[in-house]
């Protein structure tokens, strides 16, 4: 069998020891900890969505941002058109080095994707967004044209292809997706995302994202508090849910990010309205603590370094109850993390 498919075509599962899946950071801590791996799972297909300006294309640009740290490659294909390249090297972009393309029609930005991935050259590949994925009949077409289900048999047709190359390559495809209203829904949710229902199967994971709160001060909004729920995950637990700060211009609040997973995990205290780590007290209020660790670098990293044992203690905790059988022991670190 191995002559005619090649080697590794058929194996004995028992004989592939599956351990901690490769991840790359969000750039927010609490996202990668929710996500259960450290960050976005290599291999897959991801999927990002939520309402209009609730941080969607931030979140992954800083995931494009992260990758480029860890000295890959990252890839836009911005179908929206609306790259703002300004606003990409304030997250962390290296822009220089970002490859972008912006085409035409769907059918086109598939086929990139596609050749990014296949190339075996880049580690993440950012279709911004589905929603904007135009079929080549639609745009030459005529205003008023039905074109039902046009768009839907597209994606579904590309996440056939794509999903097996990601797997091959351990590249990460990231479609960031809008959300519509269901008309005439009496019961359940009354939203959904578009591009059918292919993408809600290939993608292994899928993140919600929302504006839960507008970060105020001296009456001027300078952020927005935002929660990500897993909403699907196939590589560890769904449903896990975790907040952090976007501020705007700057992105992502990886302080106030590392302040709450420090928190929960204990390694800050929290008593009354004053957060210490050890016996200094570092501020009064979330704020002042988050002040505290952006003018205090040593402190920060020796808070990320504890917090980061941490994670690392529980995901080989995790990669061990899985060859065991048993997932408890992750499980149960996770929530008491939690409380």
């Amino acid at each position: 069998m191995e002559k005619d498919f090649g080697k590794g075509s058929v194996m004995r599962l028992g004989e592939a020891r599956y351990g901690i899946i490769d991840a790359i950071p969000t750039g927010a801590i609490s996202l990668d900890l929710a996500l259960g791996v450290g960050g976005v799972p290599r291999g897959r297909v991801i999927e990002i969505y939520g309402p209009e300006s609730s941080g969607k294309t931030t979140v992954a640009m800083h995931i494009c941002a992260q990758a480029q740290k860890l000295g890959g490659t990252a890839a836009i294909v911005d179908a929206e058109h609306a790259l703002d390249p300004e606003y990409a090297k304030a997250l962390g972009v290296d822009t220089d080095n970002l490859l972008v393309s912006q085409p035409d029609t769907g059918e086109q930005a598939l086929e990139i994707t596609e050749q990014l991935v296949r190339s075996g050259a880049v580690d993440v590949v950012v279709v911004d967004s589905v929603a904007a994925l135009v079929p080549k009949a639609e745009i030459e077409g005529e205003m008023g044209d039905s074109h039902m289900g046009l768009q839907a048999r597209l994606m579904s047709q590309a996440l056939r292809k794509l999903t097996g190359i990601v797997s091959k390559t351990k590249s990460v495809i990231i479609f960031i997706n809008q959300m519509r209203q269901k008309i005439g829904v009496m019961y359940g949710p009354t939203e959904t995302t578009t591009g059918g229902n292919a993408l809600k199967y290939y993608a292994s994971v899928r993140l919600d994202v929302r504006r839960i709160e507008t970060l105020k001060k001296d009456n001027v909004e300078y952020g927005n508090r935002i929660r990500v729920k897993v909403a699907k995950n196939k590589v560890a637990a769904p449903f896990r849910v975790a907040e952090f700060d976007l501020i705007y211009g700057k992105g992502i609040s990886s302080e106030s990010a590392l302040l709450d997973v420090a928190t929960s995990f204990d390694i800050v205290q929290k008593s009354g309205t004053w957060f210490n780590y050890g016996s200094e007290k570092i501020g009064q209020g979330r704020e002042k603590a988050v002040e505290f660790l952006t003018s205090n670098p040593k402190a920060l990293k020796e808070i990320e370094t504890k917090v980061r044992a941490k994670i690392q203690e529980m995901r080989t905790q995790h990669s061990g109850a899985i060859d065991s059988g048993n997932s408890s022991a992750w499980e149960k670190d996770f929530k008491e993390g939690e409380e």
